[in-house]
């Protein structure tokens, strides 16, 4: 084992942790509105869409002082010019320059267009401060592109502001046959300079700034809960093993596991990537709790073999009970791995690659945890005892679960299923049933974005442990909420895709209609000089504005009816007048193929203060219904805003096809295995139950607890199958087991819960509080994964000591198939 983890272990170096496999194309290709993005993408012309300009932000912000004042004008002016001397920045600069308010303040202050930087700066220092806010006040009024580089909202006639921000326009073709990362060194070059300027409120939010707030999260985070988790589990460990030297050799097991897993990751070139630290945790825990079951067998064995050898010490009071608790509990923890498996594996139907590679993860690691929990960590126990009781140190430990204080306390499940089996069963199955049903409420986020807020007693704690904040995450909250798009670029941009008789008559009006509609609704973005819709009525208004050829056809009396300025009958002439006119204009918002007009397109910029994307995308499809009208025509929100809810929509409705496959294939081989193993089929399907139970208590906890359904979290839901299973196996294996050796069904109950039970508490206790520390950590996406996964244990633990005993007796009592009960001599109960 020590040379195949040598070799396992090279493949570490070749690990891909950079790589994040995106989702398959393919995947979607059946969703409705997928199918009409890519009719969009192969009908239209978009390439207007793409703007030759690309924008970057730099933003000022004094939550105490004024934005709009001199000396932060001229720091914004001084700002760009060493941006500007900065060769990258100034060799992929647009003519458009860049856009502040304190450059239209110092032109207008010098009365010249034309005037340079330096002059700008020296004009503005020159001026008092009266006749600043004069022009500034002149500016607001009379300039309109000022006050969307101003918060939303902000009146005109006010000359003070706490926020602003300069746009710096970029060619977006500049990069093209020069120096590959141009962009890069630009976006480095803003990032710096604002560093430079941070006194005075400039700072930038690009992939520099979210590099370093991402490498000081790490760093936080690592050392706020690493030492949290190290002191719970080694307390935990302390408390089930009560030996130090099997909480080491416990530890190295565990630590190969987790190397192995990477070293198999890399020789198999399966991606890593960021979300390395979930299959990491998942594994830990697990293998922790195969340390258990091993260790707490052992001692089991050890203390039947001293009884009928009365043999204190030697190597034959070793290795034999080793081999016997090994050989046996090997079969339950073969079991678990190949259930857990399924569970996990069962993510490779996943559209999403980086969630397939993560079920892979995952599922090597178990596969890992067996091979070497059933062969060195055995081996290195009876290595160190033996050597240890041959200096006359008696290794004995009675094995947890066997204590005057836990077994009694254990004892009362076996109690309570003994009295009230069909009143546990009945009320089990409400609260399952109350927490299935719960998921038809559960919020749906694509991601759960950090606020930057941070406990002030995470602060408070000493240093390395206490929190210190980062301003990037607070500063992209504050920066969306106080700011609209600066151009209809910068917003996200929908598409209503329009299909049937577009010819007939009344199609302009509703189409118009339905715009309408969406702009009450308020969803539309309202910014001075930006245009948020595109659309064939835009469209043609603005021809006809330059073109009186087509203004002529377009403005005919006899084809609007009710005089509101758009045709309503007669259109297709129009529409051929306004090919013939501008043929490229009319490609962008009208399909023509072989002389016929098959379908419009409506874009539309989305204003930055909705904050519920469901929401959106109702009011969007609320304009569709109407662009609709009473004809045939089909109107549809295929815009990326509009894909993205309805990928994740089949994403969870395919976690629950993936759920439902897995459980089928769990119950399948809990069947075949129990048949084989015990003689009965049934038995191993009343041990699979739990696992929908489950599944429905987790459920319910996320609603409870407000969890969402994020990518993530749906993810999560099929873990929970491979976590759930764990428990419930180690109790059933043991049950029926104990039965085989001729016991009552008390009695095999009372035997599984207190000796299997012991080491279920003890990996409950470890994995449970070591994902419960992650919970401290500020942010939303990790605190969701730690309590699911948290919940998922403790619900799992719960219901195979207080459900599976009762399912168990309910089965005894009233099922025709019976546990075979042929003992041998050397037969031994197995974990």
């Amino acid at each position: 084992m020590i040379l195949l983890s040598a070799v396992v272990l090279a493949g570490i170096p070749m690990l891909d942790t950079e790589s994040q496999a995106g989702a398959d194309a393919s995947a979607f290709e059946d969703i409705d509105r997928v199918q009409k993005a890519n009719y969009v993408t192969e009908h239209y012309d978009t390439s207007q869409e793409d703007s030759n300009r690309t924008l970057a932000t730099v933003y000022v912000r004094q939550e105490d002082g004024d934005v709009l004042s001199k000396t932060s004008l001229l720091e914004t002016l001084r700002y760009q010019r060493d941006v500007l001397n900065n060769d990258s920045v100034a060799a992929v600069l647009h003519d458009d320059g860049i856009a502040d308010v304190a450059n239209m303040v110092a032109v207008g202050l010098a009365d010249d267009p034309a005037a340079s930087l330096d002059e700008q700066i020296a004009t503005l220092e020159d001026a008092s401060p009266a006749a600043v806010e004069t022009q500034i006040e002149s500016t607001l009024s009379n300039q309109p592109q000022a006050l969307r580089l101003l918060p939303d909202g902000h009146d005109p006639s006010n000359t003070t502001a706490t926020d602003r921000r300069l746009l710096v326009v970029l060619n977006a073709s500049g990069a093209a046959g020069g120096s590959e990362g141009v962009f890069d060194r630009v976006d480095a070059a803003l990032y710096e300079t604002a560093q430079d300027y941070s006194d005075s409120g400039l700072f930038v939010l690009n992939q520099f700034a979210y590099a370093e707030y991402n490498s000081h999260f790490f760093g936080e985070m690592v050392w706020l809960v690493l030492p949290a988790a190290l002191v719970l589990i080694l307390g935990v460990l302390a408390f089930t093993y009560r030996d130090l030297i099997d909480i080491v050799v416990g530890m190295v097991g565990v630590l190969l596991s987790v190397l192995w897993m990477f070293g198999l990751l890399g020789w198999l070139g399966v991606a890593a990537g960021l979300v390395s630290i979930v299959p990491v945790v998942l594994v830990t825990g697990l293998s922790i709790d195969f340390g258990f079951h091993v260790f707490n067998r052992y001692r089991e064995q050890r203390e039947a073999s001293r009884q009928r050898a009365g043999d204190a010490r030697g190597d034959g009071g070793i290795r034999e009970p080793m081999n016997r608790g090994v050989r046996l509990v090997a079969t339950a923890l073969v079991l678990v791995t190949v259930t857990a498996a399924i569970g996990f594996l069962s993510n490779l139907v996943n559209p999403l690659g980086q969630i397939r590679d993560l079920g892979v993860s995952i599922t090597l690691g178990v596969i890992a945890s067996l091979l070497l929990f059933v062969t060195v960590v055995p081996a290195l126990k009876i290595s160190i005892d033996g050597l240890f009781e041959r200096f006359g140190w008696d290794r004995h430990k009675r094995a947890l679960g066997h204590g005057r204080f836990l077994r009694p306390a254990l004892s009362r499940t076996v109690t309570l299923a003994r009295r009230g089996a069909p009143i546990v069963l009945v009320v089990a199955l409400v609260i399952g049933s109350l927490g299935a049903v719960a998921w038809t409420d559960l919020d749906e986020e694509s991601f759960q974005q950090p606020d930057g807020e941070v406990a002030e007693w995470k602060q408070s704690l000493p240093d390395p442990i206490g929190w210190d904040t980062h301003p990037v995450a607070e500063r992209l909250n504050h920066v969306q909420a106080v700011y609209q798009p600066a151009t209809a670029d910068d917003a996200f941009r929908e598409r209503i895709l329009i299909e049937g008789d577009v010819t007939a008559d009344g199609t302009l009006t509703d189409l118009q209609a339905g715009v309408e509609t969406i702009s009450e609704r308020g969803v539309l973005l309202d910014q001075p000089g930006v245009r948020a819709v595109t659309s064939p009525v835009t469209a043609m208004q603005a021809l006809a504005q330059r073109d009186p050829a087509f203004r002529a056809v377009f403005e005919d009396e006899s084809r609007d009816t009710d005089g509101d300025g758009i045709p309503d009958r007669d259109l297709k002439p129009v529409y051929d007048a306004f090919y013939e006119a501008d043929s490229e204009l009319a490609g962008q918002v009208l399909e023509r193929t072989d002389g016929e007009y098959r379908s419009m397109l409506v874009r539309v910029a989305l204003d930055a203060d909705f904050a519920d994307i469901d929401q959106a995308v109702a009011d969007l499809e609320a304009g569709a219904d109407r662009m609709e009208g009473d004809s045939d025509r089909t109107a549809t929100a295929v815009g990326s805003v509009a894909v993205n809810v309805a990928v994740l929509d089949a994403i969870v409705g395919g976690i629950l096809q993936t759920m439902t496959i897995a459980l089928a294939a769990i119950a399948l081989v809990m069947a075949v295995a129990f048949r084989a193993m015990h003689g009965s089929a049934t038995l191993g399907l009343i041990v699979a139950v739990p696992i929908a139970l489950v599944l429905g208590l987790v459920i319910g906890g996320m609603y409870l607890l407000s969890i969402p359904l994020t990518l993530l979290t749906a993810l999560l839901m099929s873990l929970v199958i491979g976590l759930g299973i764990d428990y419930n196996i180690h109790i059933g294996d043991r049950f029926a087991d104990e039965r085989r050796e001729g016991k009552t069904t008390v009695e095999a109950l009372e035997a599984a819960v207190t000796g299997t039970g012991g080491a279920l508490l003890g990996s409950t206790l470890t994995s449970a509080g070591a994902f419960a520390t992650i919970a401290l950590v500020p942010d939303p996406q990790l605190q969701s994964f730690s309590l699911i996964v948290v919940v998922a244990l403790l619900t799992a633990f719960l219901v195979s000591l207080l459900v599976l005993p009762s399912l168990l007796v309910l089965w005894e009592r009233y099922s025709p198939e019976a546990v075979t009960t042929e003992a041998t001599a050397e037969s031994l109960p197995q974990d």
